[in-house]
């Protein structure tokens, strides 16, 4: 007695078999799609990793201040991609260096077209010392895609309060005076919104996965 199959048998066991091969295939390349894909993470879960998202994005107004390279910047500046905004100045002994330094290193971890899409500014508040000069001495050594921003006081004083991040100088210390000011992470989306900040103390794996998550939700 034979198993033999015949033609039309064997060519349906074939059929067979690369149809549960394909649906394999399929279920597995969802999968690796699956995990690859960022993170989706509740307003909790954004808050427990120390970024606060405002309900509503806010409208910050008007504003003319002046880059590192001595070229206006204003609102369209700010039109088109994701801006990471940290208010300091160049004579901060520690908060200062030790931000701008995560920030750079927060955007070597970013994948894909992330980084392109994604700006860091440094805005002084001290504008009295921080001149167009002290500012492209100082920005671009953290990395030289970064841009530094003074102009005139009242200005900086505004573009801050729109961001609610204060500042003010220390009293009675001269000349080598030092800044009180907050060491929060602004986000604004690419429409130029105030959309969320990232409270410190700053860790790069909570930041990355937390930011991809609001620009998913923001695409959505």
């Amino acid at each position: 007695m034979t198993n033999a199959h015949t033609p039309s048998q064997t060519r349906g066991i074939r059929l067979t078999v690369i149809a549960v091969l394909l649906f394999i295939s399929l279920v597995v390349a969802g999968f690796v799609n699956r995990i690859g894909q960022p993170r989706v993470m509740t307003a909790a879960d954004m808050q427990a990793n120390g970024a606060f998202v405002l309900q509503t994005p806010r409208d910050i107004g008007d504003f003319s201040l002046t880059d590192h390279h001595g070229q206006v910047f204003d609102p369209a500046r700010l039109e088109g991609q994701w801006t990471l905004v940290f208010f300091g100045f160049t004579y901060c002994p520690d908060i200062c260096p030790t931000t701008m330094a995560f920030l750079n290193e927060f955007m070597q971890k970013l994948e894909g077209t992330e980084a392109a899409d994604t700006q860091v500014v440094m805005v002084s508040v001290d504008p009295a010392r921080d001149s167009v000069e002290q500012l492209a001495g100082y920005v671009p050594f953290f990395n030289p895609e970064f841009i530094g921003v003074t102009g005139e006081f009242l200005d900086i004083h505004r573009f801050a309060t729109a961001l609610n991040t204060p500042f003010r100088k220390v009293p009675g210390q001269g000349e080598d005076y030092l800044i009180d000011h907050s060491a929060n992470v602004v986000l604004i989306n690419p429409r130029g919104d105030y959309h969320a900040f990232f409270k410190p103390p700053l860790d790069l794996a909570k930041m990355k996965v937390t930011y991809r998550s609001i620009r998913v939700l923001w695409d959505r």
